[in-house]
């Protein structure tokens, strides 16, 4: 069925503050509950300081363009901060370059375009020949859509029992074309890191660029290994890996917009570039796809890096590692549930063998919660981070009361998933 409204005019004007505010709080009053733990994704909450810090830093440079270096030498002497520390923290070697980009769609695109002319340069092919890149089948709708801008076909290997790919599946999908190969650091479906020391050794065994899509995790990631957690390494310590994507507005805490994608070296970095040089303005360059870049997101990025450090990553870290253990206990101690894969951080995806899992999800919607799922396997999934904490122990309540409900025979229905994918 088609539905129509009816097109909105532009105003005239001569609206105060008050009276918009007033009117916008009324657009969002049935928003979810981001704030108060009950979404499973799109905010990422440290702690208040660290919040408000980010936000005051933003503000203050929201008339700011990222783009405009030589008119704003303060904020790109930021950028080059964030970016250094990122080189760091990811063992970069020396000579290695970062980009700070728009976000995690943004960094798989510029590392897959820089990996797409590496490899027209070394194998002496033109655009006629179609390329492909190796990926999991949990590997991040963002590379569709870079393969979709570029021609570039997909090819998807499948996981191995704990949810990680299978290295020799991926091996088999290999041929004189693939551009790249693909690992996750962790996956976003079910929260656990590719083994990226393996597809390190047939990166290099083929010739093949390996990139690490840590967007989701790959600012904290190295935080868990510091305190001692069991959390695999990912990073340009394996001699594989010649690029990676992480956002720092997931957990790096920072505002939006903001990620960062580093190459193992300036030459494929430039090779993500893009450059005019036929307008009669003389020539133009960016490191980036977009053009204007929010200064206010540079600016939030820097502040709260350098207000958190290394203590405060480590010390959040640690609480984010004890909330997961709780939440883990507390699902598997729900009978008929099960942990479909153990969280690497703090992505965690649970189903049942014999419960209708959409069921379940209706229910904990009915009781506050929106629900996030899986579609193989079927299960709910969430992308914890400290706003969960407080909520942890309704939403452990609301979901055993879920289950029984369902496996009484109580309560059926099915739900549409934050990010689809049932």
């Amino acid at each position: 069925m088609t539905t129509t409204r009816t097109r909105s005019q532009f105003p005239q004007g001569g609206r105060h503050w008050d009276e918009l505010n007033e009117e916008m709080k009324a657009r969002s009053a049935r928003d979810a509950d981001i704030v108060g733990g009950r979404a499973p994704a799109y905010y990422f909450f440290a702690e208040d300081e660290t919040y408000e810090i980010g936000k005051k830093a933003f503000n203050a440079y929201f008339s700011q363009n990222a783009l405009g270096n030589r008119v704003f030498p303060g904020l790109q002497s930021m950028e080059m901060d964030v970016l250094d520390y990122g080189l760091g923290l990811f063992s970069a070697p020396e000579g290695a370059h970062g980009v700070f980009s728009s976000g995690g769609s943004e960094s798989i695109f510029l590392a897959m375009k820089s990996a797409r002319d590496a490899h027209r340069a070394k194998a002496k092919v033109g655009r006629e020949t179609a390329l492909n890149i190796v990926v999991p089948i949990t590997v991040h709708p963002a590379f569709d859509k870079a393969a979709l801008a570029m021609d570039i076909e997909m090819r998807r290997a499948p996981l191995r029992p704990d949810r990680r790919v299978d290295v020799e599946a991926m091996r088999a999908l290999i041929d004189a074309n693939t551009m790249a190969l693909v690992g996750s650091a962790p996956c976003f479906p079910h929260g656990v890191i590719d083994p990226i020391e393996e597809l390190s050794r047939l990166a290099i065994e083929k010739g093949t660029w390996l990139h690490v899509d840590a967007c989701v995790g790959g600012w904290m990631a190295p935080f868990f290994a510091r305190i001692g957690r069991a959390t695999p390494h990912f990073d340009f310590r394996f001699p594989g890996v010649r690029s990676i994507s992480a956002d720092l507005h997931k957990f790096g805490f920072c505002p939006k917009p903001a990620s960062t994608v580093f190459f193992r070296d300036k030459d494929d970095a430039d090779r993500s570039a893009f450059r005019a040089d036929s307008w009669p303005s003389g020539a133009f360059m960016t490191e980036t796809l977009v053009g204007t870049r929010p200064g206010g997101a540079v600016a939030g990025a820097w502040a709260v890096l350098n207000h958190m450090g290394t203590t405060g990553f480590e010390s959040l870290a640690t609480n984010l590692a004890r909330m997961v253990d709780a939440y883990v206990a507390g699902i598997k101690a729900i009978p008929g549930l099960e942990m479909w894969a153990v969280p690497d951080l703090t992505i965690i995806n649970y189903g049942s063998l014999d419960l209708n899992m959409q069921a379940v999800a209706k229910q904990m919607m009915q009781k506050g919660f929106l629900p996030s799922l899986t579609r193989t396997p079927a299960g709910l999934h969430a992308m914890l981070a400290m706003q969960h904490e407080p909520v942890r122990e309704l939403y452990l309540q609301s979901l055993r009361e879920s289950v029984e409900a369902v496996r009484a025979g109580t309560a059926t229905g099915t739900v549409k998933s934050v990010y689809g994918g049932a």
